[in-house]
């Protein structure tokens, strides 16, 4: 940051071009001198009429540098302390081979990973965590202020990297077993999912109503249109071929969860509307950051004062030698 203490000041540098004009500008009367011998007047430095003008350029010059020397320029750096916490979000995701059906483009678990690094990019002073799930529940990233490193990771994740099934319980487990110790004001999960928990020893409800003991908000997501959905299996010759099944996500235990932690559900029935339920979450759950701004300026005058001081010693002693005018 650059700023002048004094910016008024500054105001002098419009008197320059007039007084520079007073003094130079106007037409001024010719003399005449008798002299004998011209050729020592030549050889005692006469200079043409540029040069007679670099003496009052220079010294022009200085009395602006000194001007600018008076204003007081400062430089600045800004710095901030942010005075409260944000948010310590864990966002939980199915990884289930049913989340390659092809309702939401390209498929739900494509859609479910772009509105998620968008959600992650969105989020500030706030910490994020991932949990991936199917037949079981693995932490993919604890909670860390590195956004970067959670978008990675979530860009990482595919259908087959964790046993099949749906664990929706376990998934939500997870995310609070990381919660617990956090001393964030304010702990979410986001969880979505696209069918009904068959797997894991912990149920939905089970794992929400821990989740409630530790004040823990959970925001559940069904993901998936209603009916069927295209959803590619093997032929039996080595290739791929669509067979329409059933949408079966479990609703009621969803509402059931989010309800019990004070939370809310949502239905995906498209990409455009996870899109839009990632950007309401991510409205839902924002924290006023109280934040202290400081800056911290340095003087920067003695520059243009060595400047000034050196133009004018230059323009002296060009007056004095190579530029000197004769009487």
């Amino acid at each position: 940051m650059f700023r002048f203490e004094d910016p008024a000041v500054l105001g002098l540098l419009l008197l320059l071009p007039v007084l520079f004009w007073a003094r130079y500008g106007r037409g001024r009367g010719s003399s005449a001198i008798r002299y004998s011998a011209v050729a020592d007047v030549l050889a005692a430095g006469g200079s043409g009429r540029w040069a007679r003008m670099v003496p009052p350029v220079l010294r022009g010059l200085a009395l602006a540098a000194f001007v600018i020397a008076l204003a007081r320029p400062q430089s600045g750096v800004a710095t901030e302390n942010v005075l409260t916490e944000g948010i310590d979000i864990i966002m939980v995701l199915d990884v289930s081979s049913s989340m390659l059906a092809e309702d939401l483009e390209p498929n739900r678990l494509e859609a479910a990973k772009t509105v998620a690094t968008d959600f992650v990019a969105g989020r500030r002073n706030d910490r994020l965590g991932l949990v991936a799930f199917a037949g079981q529940a693995f932490t993919q990233a604890p909670l860390t202020f590195d956004y970067s490193v959670v978008q990675s990771l979530v860009g990482e994740l595919d259908v087959g990297m964790i046993e099949d099934g749906t664990a929706v319980g376990m998934g939500l487990a997870t995310a609070v077993k990381r919660l617990q110790a956090s001393p964030a004001e304010s702990r979410v999960v986001v969880l979505l999912t696209d069918g009904r928990s068959n797997r894991g020893e912990i149920g939905p409800v089970t794992a929400a109503q821990v989740a409630q003991a530790l004040g823990i908000r959970v925001y559940t997501i069904g993901a998936g249109s209603r009916g069927t959905a295209p959803v590619p299996v093997p032929d039996g010759f080595g290739g791929t071929r669509y067979a329409n099944m059933q949408v079966d996500i479990d609703e009621p235990t969803l509402q059931e969860v989010a309800d019990l932690t004070g939370g809310r559900y949502f239905r995906a029935t498209d990409t455009e509307s996870l899109a839009a339920i990632y950007a309401e979450i991510d409205e839902l759950e924002r924290t006023e950051i109280e934040v202290e701004n400081f800056t911290q300026y340095s003087e920067e005058f003695p520059l243009p004062l060595a400047v000034g001081f050196l133009l004018l010693m230059v323009e002296l002693a060009l007056s004095h030698t190579v530029l000197r005018r004769l009487p």
